[in-house]
């Protein structure tokens, strides 16, 4: 078996979106890919991305702050992709990860912005993890169809 294709998902906060892409693709990866995840600002995983990864039985690598672009940057980490996860309005703040790779931007709302009452927060929230997973899937397909993924 050849080395998984690694992707590194970003967004400015590392709270919402990217910790789901993370936790969604590892899981439809099947080791043929290895995601991780970053921020320009990163922060604890939002609880309500927590619960909403729940409510499908998967669970984030963990609840902590992940390193940020420029501490991955500076360990010399190389990815094979990177996605950014901003959604339109943060576009601008989107850290840009360096290096050589191909870089994709997938928009999507940020959880964290929802102002609701919970259950209404979470309702949205599991829209946006839906949206990402189904992005995943089809990025998946094109990859298959590609033959990158074997």
């Amino acid at each position: 078996m050849s080395d998984p294709i690694k992707v590194l998902f970003v967004c400015v906060h590392n709270a919402a979106r990217s910790r789901m892409a993370e936790t969604l693709l590892n899981a439809a990866g099947a080791g043929r890919l290895a995601a991780t995840s970053a921020g320009f600002e990163p922060h604890p995983i939002s609880p309500i991305v927590t619960q909403a990864l729940a409510e499908i039985g998967l669970r984030p690598s963990s609840t902590e702050p992940q390193p940020s672009v420029f501490d991955l940057f500076k360990q010399s980490r190389r990815y094979d992709y990177v996605i950014s996860v901003c959604d339109g309005a943060d576009g601008e703040r989107c850290p840009v990860f360096p290096g050589v790779t191909e870089r994709l931007a997938w928009s999507f709302p940020d959880p964290n912005a929802f102002t609701s009452s919970d259950t209404e927060k979470l309702v949205r929230t599991a829209e946006v993890r839906e949206a990402i997973a189904r992005r995943i899937a089809d990025w998946l397909a094109t990859l298959a169809r590609g033959g990158r993924l074997s």
